[in-house]
């Protein structure tokens, strides 16, 4: 499955700051029809992320009925990304 959205860049501050992207509501619920066959514990899944010209794997993490994507610091640098940003995401999964 290939997933293609625009989502808005956020920081969460807990013991260290992390950044992700918020999956959309509607490609979320997508995600959790399939989530029980892809999922390896906690409810994180796998996938193969594309943003601007860099890949990398990964695995989303839910929250609040939705996913995040966590976005590497390298990766940030590499495609001038900051928080806030809107950024288009390509995600496949499986």
């Amino acid at each position: 499955m290939e997933l293609t959205f625009d989502g808005t860049v956020i920081e969460w501050r807990g013991p260290a700051p992390f950044v992700f992207v918020r999956v959309p509501d509607e490609e979320s619920e997508e995600i959790h029809a399939v989530a029980n066959e892809l999922t390896y514990g906690w409810g994180c899944i796998p996938v193969g992320v594309r943003v601007g010209g860099s890949e990398w794997t990964t695995a989303l993490m839910p929250k609040d009925g939705a996913y995040l994507v966590p976005l590497r610091k390298a990766f940030r640098e590499a495609e001038g990304i900051d928080v806030d940003d809107v950024v288009p995401v390509t995600l496949v999964l499986g």
